[in-house]
């Protein structure tokens, strides 16, 4: 049999055009004689659809576009991911279904039976689990049906859960020819390799293919990265598609394959990651063009660079923002910067209108030393002129802030966090400075000043970031370890070999800045545990 995996980018809620892209999909499989084409999970709906499905006229148009995908199968089977309705008075009114045509026929509904309900996923809130998986007749082949998380169970590849139904030991001893496999499983790093462990553990459980058609494309804070798999029998890589972006895999079942490899480059993928979460989000909202300031330092000058690459230098506004204690080179380096990208540029000096506070904050300040007060009132300027750029003239701001200033409170609340979209709100320094070496791979974009020089907010005279923080490799091995990983301080203390002071008063600095983060950009998630979404702790708590 020969399967195309149609590797597609929906847009949640886009009814019609996912289901345009369906059918051009199934066009170009019966074009290149495929028996059958497999989409991804929720591809009618897009993933994640979240409180639309408790939308009935939602799931009212689902179904009235459903028909016309079944009208399209003449001589040609399809699987593909979509809410159905439950039957039954009982459990949640829908399931997460796999939808099974074949020749304009109505095979079946396979169920998704393990719904996942921690980190960015819960599906529980909407779904009825499947209670059983079986074989299902596809144009003369026995076929196993699974959704996304119904694979992973069986190789306990999941930290969070252990689920108790398993449905691949419901699939075995059932003669399959092949298994396939629909998803809509998120990026982060290495999951691509972690995906393919799973698919390889389900095919020598069952003695047969798997094949994995997952989503591409960024909706809302999460990234999906493709990279659609074939794996043979004996659990080894044969095919797969192109990570982020559209792609079709043609699979022949009846033609031996030769074994591969993976070919990923981590820190390329958390480039692309980002570039396409980026496009994704202004593109999916019928958004071109983005602002932001632009200082001089790593973090500006990563996120100008994505935004060059995702939107177009053209569609980039940089804005230099000086004041009295921006440095001479921190100048030069951000306009060097902005010629090397080609984006366009403005410089406001913001002086004028922070002398203006201070001698109107004066009175009512007097006796009282310059604190953290006058440089967050610094912050808050450039905010407000991104914004006035923002509303007058159409640019959508990106905020610059990384997820290891943001785990500190090393940002300002309507200053330096306002904007659209935070680019590099899961990205910890340490990668930023990862990323800024990728981007010079091939020439010196981000200066070599830039990446080498100390950090610094440059608020205030002489200012440097480890004046009030640990070296950021510092605050980063904490970061990853207690938010990722949920250690606990000793246990972080003991690994690193860090003083156990040091690590709880980082720890307080995450759960004391939890209101900050709650009022900051929606971010790209490229961690295991993103700020943005996923994460739950009060801001109101004695524990910490």
């Amino acid at each position: 049999m020969r399967v195309l995996l149609a590797q597609i980018n929906p847009i949640v809620g886009d009814v019609a055009g996912n289901t345009e892209k369906i059918l051009q999909s199934i066009s170009y499989g019966r074009s290149k004689d495929a028996e059958l084409v497999i989409f991804p999970e929720l591809v009618l709906s897009g993933y994640p659809p979240d409180d639309f499905l408790l939308l009935p006229h939602f799931i009212q148009e689902l179904d009235r576009y459903f028909e016309k995908v079944v009208e399209a199968t003449k001589n040609i089977a399809v699987i593909l991911g979509t809410p159905r309705k439950n039957p039954k008075t009982e459990g949640k009114p829908l399931f997460n279904s796999a939808m099974i045509v074949s020749d304009q026929t109505l095979v079946g509904f396979q169920d998704k039976s393990l719904l996942p309900t921690y980190d960015v996923f819960d599906e529980r809130r909407y779904f009825e689990p499947a209670p059983v998986n079986f074989a299902w007749e596809i144009r003369g082949k026995r076929v196993g049906v699974t959704i996304c998380e119904d694979i992973w169970k069986h190789t306990q590849t999941i930290e969070q859960v252990d689920y108790i139904h398993d449905p691949i030991v419901d699939l075995q001893n059932q003669g399959l020819d092949f298994v396939v496999n629909l998803a809509a499983s998120p990026f982060r790093m290495q999951k691509c390799q972690q995906r393919l462990e799973v698919c390889s553990g389900a095919a020598s459980a069952l003695k047969c293919p798997i094949l994995l058609c997952n989503q591409v494309g960024g909706n809302d804070s999460l990234i999906f990265d493709g990279y659609s798999l074939y794996v043979s029998p004996e659990g080894e890589l044969l095919q797969y598609a192109k990570g982020f972006e559209e792609d079709f895999l043609l699979v022949d079942l009846d033609k031996s394959a030769e074994p591969c490899s993976l070919k990923i480059n981590d820190t390329e993928d958390f480039f692309k990651a980002l570039v396409l979460g980026l496009r994704d989000y202004f593109r999916k909202q019928g958004l071109t063009k983005a602002c932001l300031g632009i200082s001089g330092g790593i973090d500006s000058a990563v996120v100008a660079c994505i935004a060059a690459e995702a939107l177009g230098k053209e569609n980039v506004l940089g804005l230099m923002m000086p004041s009295r204690f921006s440095s001479e080179e921190g100048k030069n380096d951000a306009i060097q910067l902005i010629r090397n990208l080609g984006i366009k540029s403005k410089e406001i000096s913001i002086e004028k209108p922070f002398q203006s506070y201070l001698d109107l904050l004066a009175p009512y300040f007097e006796g009282k030393a310059q604190d953290v007060t006058e440089e967050n009132l610094q912050a808050r300027i450039r905010g407000m002129l991104l914004m006035a750029f923002s509303n007058k003239l159409g640019y959508i701001v990106l905020s610059t802030g990384n997820k290891s200033e943001l785990a500190m409170g090393y940002a300002t609340l309507y200053g330096d966090m306002v904007g659209g979209l935070g680019v590099i709100s899961d990205v910890t320094k340490m990668q930023v400075y990862d990323l800024a070496r990728w981007i010079n791979r091939s020439e010196e974009i981000i200066s070599k000043n830039i990446i080498h020089k100390p950090p610094s907010a440059e608020l205030r005279e002489g200012q440097r970031d480890s004046d009030s923080l640990p070296d950021y490799a510092i605050v980063d091995d904490v970061l990853r370890a207690y938010v990722e990983e949920h250690r606990s301080p000793e246990e972080i203390s003991k690994r690193y070999g860090y003083p156990l002071e040091v690590v709880i008063d980082l720890v307080k600095r995450i759960h004391r800045n939890e209101y900050k983060r709650r009022q900051s950009a929606p971010g790209l998630r490229v961690s295991a545990r993103a700020f943005s979404v996923g994460r739950r702790f009060p801001i109101v708590q004695k524990w910490i």
